[in-house]
């Protein structure tokens, strides 16, 4: 890809920034200790990591249909009471990718930066401050701000719109597969990150133009 090209950086939230994915799968691994004997060398975590990007598109079709009954924009402001209320998004409960906040202070001299994400976006907002990352993004694409979610393009379309920046001169960054393909769909740069939940294989059939170990690793292509 031509990196000289890039005029703005689009990144996705879970298992990009923040590593709640990884959480979530510590978190039901334990609960399933007991029957740890059904799965292979006695670890469930794959096979949750594998249900959990299972349950990615039918959660984005739902979306979709929330949309065609016209209960979309119904559910993301519930979503907004009920993260609010129960407190969710607490330094406890999410901790940032190693080396994001470097990476997003120094991205954030150069280009406009955006948040393209499935949650709604005041609980996006406020897992980033819970992580302790810089609040650095001129705009926050949620749940309740586009019709269709990734991986159609709209979401991507929409962060571009909001930053001024065609979608072509954009760079989306982001782990899973619905990221990359939501890109693509999109005429945007996709690059894959191997510190959430997206394999290799997945990335690149979905058409990565390019994949990292790691998102901090971006800076040795888009930092002098």
């Amino acid at each position: 890809m031509t990196f000289e090209s890039v005029e703005a950086v689009l990144f996705d939230l879970d298992g990009t920034l923040i590593d709640t994915d990884d959480t979530l799968i510590a978190q039901w691994a334990r609960r399933l200790a007991r029957l740890a004997w059904l799965f292979p060398q006695r670890d469930p975590r794959p096979f949750l990591r594998r249900a959990l990007m299972q349950a990615e598109t039918p959660g984005n079709a739902f979306v979709g249909l929330l949309d065609a009954l016209y209960l979309d924009r119904v559910f993301a402001e519930l979503g907004e009471r009920l993260y609010r209320a129960r407190g969710l998004a607490t330094p406890k409960t999410v901790a940032p990718i190693i080396g994001v906040d470097v990476l997003l202070t120094a991205l954030a001299a150069r280009y406009p930066l955006a948040l393209v994400t499935t949650r709604v976006r005041r609980q996006a907002e406020a897992l980033l401050a819970a992580a302790g990352l810089p609040p650095v993004f001129q705009a926050t694409v949620g749940a309740q701000d586009v019709r269709h979610m990734k991986p159609q393009p709209e979401p991507i379309q929409k962060a571009a719109q909001l930053l001024g920046v065609a979608p072509e001169y954009c760079l989306m960054v982001g782990d899973t597969e619905v990221d990359i393909r939501a890109a693509r769909a999109a005429g945007a740069w996709a690059v894959g990150v191997l510190c959430g939940f997206g394999e290799r294989d997945e990335l690149e059939r979905a058409g990565a133009h390019l994949i990292l170990e790691t998102t901090p690793a971006l800076a040795d292509h888009l930092l002098p």
